[in-house]
């Protein structure tokens, strides 16, 4: 993380009509509320009681407060009792952060034998949240809304996965990304719009000269490599050939002056992000493999063939991912298994692919890379985990950003791949792989995706709502009849939209 300690802020509406007595049993168990979120583990970050809230006036207040907190990266509602929603049309109005709007009462249970209008009074969200969803959705305010109580295991974990995508929205706001040379040549979509990139998610993307970074390259001490070597031979099982002195060793300590190179430059920039391309590497030796994985590793993102876009999504991924056990990485659909009923995708990259999706320890190997025209470049080779899974993609339609997501299970090879120089991951898309790929060809997705173990769909669809972006996702019900349906339906509607 580059910023402070993310918060949500959690407000709850009430009125002064009830008086003192009341409010401050209000405030009393929205502040109960809110520290049962802050305690639960599926929250990632702190959740923080603000006072009730009884008028326009606070409301405005509160929600410009929210606005300009760079801590603050949403904010969590509650109507506790019942407040009036016109109060709330200045501060709903001028919320510029995400909102998820909680259903939910004190507690769980009805006192049957007890209840009388006082209780009535004190307890009827029931109600007071339906006036709340009213003006919400008549000022046509985006946001995720979870009914139930806070000690439910379903709710705690609906509202954790719209934090994380909070957190994730507020990263790419301030995320600097660098392009080391422009993307491959005559490749369409791996291009986009910089500036609607920025405007939609802050996020600011620039190019440097290879021979920038080559120049920090150079620079690097030998000493500092003596340190990295050593490292890589404390963590991955490294190729006789690349042990000191070994023939192929000279390449190792060139890969490890990249990796230096590469993360004093972004470091010194600022930047959270990068690309590179084989096409244009200037003075580097190698085209970037270990150190790029390494990055990855260490939450950068990253795309291939200058493809920023993708860069952009794995680093917000990587966000929302903190924490989470599964691991998310830079990937591309490379070959099909197309024998009738064991349909599988083998996903790879030229070398590109980040060591947290496996769980094993991973070989550090040279072979060959017969595109760039350079020395051959060392790299980390394993085969990721099996589980359930996601793979989403980033792709620029002209008129708006559409975001695709498939839910796959990762599997074991079918057999060994002793041949395949490169790490790897292998998958069988739902609900089959006719239907995935018809239905992604259709989308116009892209073939770099970010693959995540980590995180699950409904993450994204909360980080799509947040930013304005199309979402369409592929699963287990999907049929390619219906998903063209999806996308025309979704088309008329942005194109709508935009003109509102």
């Amino acid at each position: 993380m580059t910023t402070p300690t993310p918060e949500v802020w959690f407000l709850t509406g009430s009125q002064s009509l009830y008086g003192p007595e009341t409010l401050d049993q209000v405030a009393a168990q929205s502040q109960g509320i809110a520290a049962r979120l802050d305690a639960t583990s599926d929250l990632p970050i702190k959740v923080v009681w603000k006072p009730v809230l009884l008028d326009a006036g606070s409301i405005h207040r509160q929600v410009l407060a929210a606005n300009s907190a760079p801590e603050c990266v949403g904010v969590i509602t509650w109507m506790h009792t019942f407040s009036p929603a016109k109060m709330w049309i200045a501060g709903l109005d001028a919320l510029q952060k995400p909102l998820l709007h909680l259903h939910t009462q004190a507690g769980m249970e009805l006192p049957w034998s007890t209840i009388d209008m006082d209780f009535m009074n004190l307890n009827q969200a029931a109600h007071g949240d339906r006036e709340f969803g009213y003006i919400q959705s008549r000022l046509g305010v985006p946001r995720k809304t979870v009914a139930g109580h806070v000690d439910s295991p379903v709710v705690a974990a609906r509202i954790g996965q719209w934090a994380r995508a909070a957190v994730g929205r507020r990263e790419l706001r301030q995320l600097k990304l660098a392009r080391f040379g422009d993307n491959m040549r005559d490749v369409a979509v791996t291009e986009g719009d910089k500036v609607e990139a920025q405007l939609r998610f802050g996020v600011s993307v620039n190019t440097y000269g290879v021979n920038d970074l080559v120049a920090v390259v150079d620079q690097v001490a030998d000493a500092d490599i003596d340190k990295l070597v050593t490292e890589y031979a404390d963590t991955y099982a490294v190729d006789a050939s690349l042990l000191p002195g070994a023939e192929r060793h000279e390449s190792l300590r060139y890969g490890a002056r990249i990796e230096l190179g590469l993360r004093a430059f972004l470091g010194e920039g600022g930047f959270g992000a990068f690309t590179t391309n084989f096409e244009d590497l200037g003075g580097l030796r190698q085209l970037p493999g270990l150190a790029v994985q390494r990055l990855m590793a260490d939450g950068y993102g990253f795309g291939g063939e200058g493809d920023w876009k993708t860069s952009v999504l794995l680093r917000g991924m990587k966000v929302m991912a903190a924490g989470l056990p599964g691991g998310t990485s830079f990937m591309e659909d490379y070959t099909y298994h197309l024998v009738p009923g064991e349909e599988k995708i083998l996903g790879a990259h030229m070398l590109e692919v980040c060591p947290t999706i496996t769980s094993a320890q991973p070989s550090l190997e040279i072979h060959p890379l017969s595109i760039g025209g350079r020395e051959d470049p060392v790299r980390l080779r394993f085969t990721a985990d099996p589980g359930p899974a996601v793979v989403a993609g980033l792709s620029d339609l002209g008129d708006r950003f559409r975001l695709t997501v498939n839910e796959i299970d990762v599997v074991e090879p079918d057999a060994a791949l002793p041949n395949l120089p490169v790490a790897c991951a292998v998958w069988e898309p739902r609900p089959s792989l006719a239907t995935s790929a018809e239905s992604w060809l259709m989308a116009g997705a892209p073939h770099h995706t970010v693959l995540s173990k980590a995180i699950g769909v409904e993450i994204l669809e909360d980080f799509a709502e947040m930013t304005g972006v199309e979402l369409v996702t592929i699963d287990a019900d999907t049929t390619p009849r219906s998903f063209q349906r999806e996308l025309r339906w979704n088309a008329a509607y942005h194109r709508l939209a935009s003109r509102l």
